[in-house]
């Protein structure tokens, strides 16, 4: 899986944290549009979703291409705000702290869920897992000073 290093490589250097936040999203979007909802670029190398949350200040629906990682029920997903490594927590995560339910677009299907934001023991098992999952999220961690949020996704 040399390609999969590569990118992870790549994926964990300062100059892909300033670039690709303005980059993959639009992407992303574009692609998944196109496509009615079944393919997501960057899910070619993480599995991804599309999340439609309420923004936290405006109320308005906010949708935001993002990796996760699914977990084994097919019911549940977590997803990361990492921020390619960046300060500050990404305005997703703000969203789901204000509004915990939301929508996700997952292979082509719209779901229901509701957000939980992980803390203690219960957060340190998902990060071992998510860091066995996708190693750069290590890089992005010991790079900013803020804790990396995780949140849990249940379809309801």
């Amino acid at each position: 899986m040399i390609g999969a290093r590569v990118v992870q490589k790549v994926s964990s250097t300062r100059g892909f944290a300033k670039v690709a936040p303005h980059v993959i999203p639009a992407l992303d979007r574009a692609v998944h549009r196109i496509t009615r909802g079944k393919v997501l670029l960057s899910a070619q190398m993480l599995p991804g979703v599309i999340l439609t949350s309420t923004g936290a200040r405006s109320g308005l629906p906010r949708r935001t291409p993002l990796a996760c990682m699914p977990e084994d029920d097919g019911r549940t997903w977590i997803l990361i705000g990492s921020n390619f490594g960046r300060e500050g927590h990404p305005a997703w995560t703000a969203n789901l702290l204000a509004h915990p339910d939301a929508e996700v677009s997952w292979k082509g299907a719209d779901l229901p869920v509701t957000a939980t934001l992980l803390t203690g023991e219960e957060r340190a098992a998902v990060w071992r897992t998510a860091l066995a999952f996708w190693p750069p999220y290590a890089t992005y961690q010991a790079r900013i000073e803020r804790e990396i949020r995780l949140f849990r996704i249940v379809r309801r």
